[in-house]
């Protein structure tokens, strides 16, 4: 285990995939995170030793370095979906990224690898896209040979996606979505983390990846297939713009004035606003074909992890299997 691989936000939902790949590949990886005690469910993921969690604040010269020191390939998977307190859009997708690279540069570490998003755009009415797309033009000024990722929505176990509506079919008879018919084209996050191990062992040409799956559908068609997996009839209900963007200030406002003890991780202008562009690869970019990775389907995976949602949870299948005896 002679290479280092730095990996910021490395025990994060994407990180702790890209951590274990690395580590099977032979590596030494250091996971740079603000919290390590947080993050001792990396060390598993090799020998003794292989994987350590160390401190880091991607908002600081000093400690991206040190983080960094002795690294022979970085990863940066830091990202907010929401703003809050010092960690803006701006502090951390924008100048975070930016720093990572430039840094990575300075101390002559030979591959920058960076996870950004689908849909980033400089233009872009999102202050989430925007940044993206301005972390990425940092990335690209300080290190040009650095390997870019923007991946769709992403699912896997750990995601924030299928999991959080999972738990709301649990107990909510209607699913309400902003944005129903905005496409989307989900991504397993250990495609994501292949594609990144292949940037990081130089596999991968330099430039801008666009890493959609298979399956091209819906707000509302997907989570027509999840209530599907979850074995749940839930009415789902598309709301217009205008009316998640009354949500979304009345949320906003009583973040505000509950000063910060509520955080407003619902719904947000900033998302509205990014549900009105479609989520999937655009025309003739580089994709995961150009990596030589075949991407894995939804319904490969989602049942393996969306079970939990299901009335009788592990049991449901059993609870099925004794209904068709009765009926025979």
């Amino acid at each position: 285990m002679t290479k280092l691989v730095t990996i910021y936000g490395g025990a994060g939902f994407v990180g702790r995939y890209i951590a274990r790949r690395m580590a099977k590949e032979g590596w030494r990886v250091r996971v740079a995170v603000r919290r390590p005690n947080e993050s001792l469910h990396v060390k598993p993921y090799g020998a003794v030793g292989q994987v350590e969690p160390v401190f880091c604040n991607i908002r600081d010269d000093a400690s991206v370095r040190a983080a960094m020191l002795g690294a022979d390939a970085v990863v940066n998977c830091v990202g907010v979906l929401t703003e809050r307190g010092k960690n803006s859009f701006e502090a951390v997708q924008a100048e975070g990224a930016g720093r990572i690279a430039r840094i990575a540069a300075e101390e002559g570490i030979g591959q920058c690898v960076h996870i950004s998003a689908l849909g980033a755009n400089a233009t872009a009415a999102s202050k989430y896209a925007r940044s993206k797309a301005e972390g990425e033009a940092k990335v690209l000024a300080a290190f040009p040979s650095a390997v870019i990722l923007r991946p769709s929505v992403i699912f896997g176990t750990e995601d924030q996606f299928f999991n959080r509506f999972g738990k709301m079919a649990e107990k909510n008879p209607v699913l309400t979505l902003v944005g129903a018919n905005t496409k989307f084209q989900p991504v397993y996050v250990d495609d994501v983390a292949q594609a990144a191990v292949k940037a990081v062992l130089g596999q991968a040409e330099p430039g801008i990846y666009e890493l959609g799956g298979p399956d091209v559908r819906s707000f509302r068609e997907l989570m027509v297939e999840m209530l599907k997996i979850v074995h749940r009839k839930r009415l789902v209900v598309g709301l217009p713009f205008w009316v998640g963007s009354v949500m979304a200030f009345g949320f906003t406002v009583l973040q505000k004035l509950s000063l910060g003890l509520f955080h407003n991780g619902i719904l947000t202008g900033d998302q509205i606003a990014n549900l009105k562009v479609g989520n999937v690869v655009s025309e003739g970019a580089k994709t995961f074909a150009d990596l030589g990775i075949k991407p894995t389907a939804m319904q490969a995976v989602l049942p393996d992890y969306m079970w939990v949602y299901r009335d009788g949870g592990q049991y449901d299948a059993i609870r099925e299997s004794a209904k068709n005896l009765r009926e025979i």
